[in-house]
C-alpha cells in the first residue's frame, strides 16, 4: 500500500495556542480511520493541514501525498487539493446553481475546460452517489441526505487519493446518516483512504477502522 500521510513529531497551533502536539501518524491507501474527540480538541484543525488551509507550527517531517507540508510553495496547494476531497458537515454548495452546476463550478475551478467532458463525468460520479436523477435539482429541493450525496460527488470529482469528511452525518437523521456512511465506507474499499472525524461512537462498531482519539493536545491510537 501506498503511504499517503506521514507526520512525525508535529505540532499544530492557532495563534500562539499549541492545539496538538507530537503528533505521529501514518496513513496508507485504503485505509478508514476516525477521529474521535470533544469539540475543540483538534479534530479539524488536523484535518486542514492535510490540505493546507492551516500551516503547520512546528514538525521533524510533514508529508501529505508526498508534498512536504512544511516547504510547500502557495502555488502548488491549489494541485495537492485535487488530489483530496473534502466532505464538509454543512455542505457548502452554491444555493444559486443546480447540482449539475456546483459541480460544474467545481470542475472549472480545477482547470476542465471541455463541457462535454465535464457533463459526462458528472453525470458518472451523480450516478456513482445515487443522484443521477437529480442533476437539475437546486441545493433547497433536495433533503439534507440528498446534499450530502451531492457534497460526496464534488469531493469525488478529481478522483482524490484521500477523503477527509468533517461530520458528515452531524446533522442528519439516523437512517440518513447510515445511507451516507454506507457510502463513505465503500470509498476506503475502492482504495482511498478515508479521515473521518465524529461524535457518533456507534459508526466504529458498525463500520470497523482504525481509532484515533483526540484530547490535552494529544492524539492518542485504540
Amino acid at each position: 500500500m501506498a503511504q499517503l500521510i506521514h507526520y512525525r513529531n508535529v505540532r499544530i497551533q492557532q495563534a500562539e495556542q499549541i492545539v496538538l502536539h507530537d503528533v505521529n501518524l501514518s496513513v496508507e491507501s485504503g485505509e478508514f480511520i476516525y477521529l474521535l474527540g470533544k469539540v475543540g480538541s483538534g479534530k479539524s484543525s488536523f484535518l486542514k493541514t492535510l490540505y493546507g488551509a492551516l500551516d503547520i507550527a512546528a514538525a521533524d517531517e510533514a508529508r501529505v501525498l508526498g508534498e512536504d507540508m512544511l516547504r510547500i510553495r502557495r502555488s502548488k496547494l491549489p494541485y495537492l487539493r485535487r488530489r483530496i476531497g473534502v466532505v464538509f458537515q454543512d455542505f457548502r454548495l452554491l444555493t444559486d446553481r443546480s447540482v449539475e452546476d456546483n459541480l460544474m463550478f467545481a470542475l472549472q475551478a480545477t482547470g476542465w475546460s471541455s463541457k462535454k467532458l465535464m457533463h459526462d463525468h458528472i453525470r458518472e460520479i451523480l450516478q456513482q452517489v445515487g443522484m443521477d436523477t437529480k442533476a437539475y435539482k437546486m441545493p433547497h429541493q433536495l433533503s439534507g441526505g440528498e446534499q450530502q450525496r451531492v457534497v460526496i460527488a464534488r469531493a469525488l470529482l478529481n478522483s482524490p487519493e484521500l477523503i477527509l469528511a468533517d461530520e458528515p452525518t452531524g446533522n442528519l437523521d439516523p437512517e440518513t446518516g447510515h445511507e451516507i456512511m454506507d457510502l463513505i465506507y465503500s470509498l476506503s474499499k475502492a482504495g482511498m483512504a478515508v479521515l473521518i472525524s465524529t461524535h457518533n461512537l456507534q459508526w466504529p462498531e458498525q463500520y470497523p477502522g482504525r481509532t484515533l482519539h483526540f484530547g490535552e493536545g494529544v492524539i492518542r491510537e485504540d
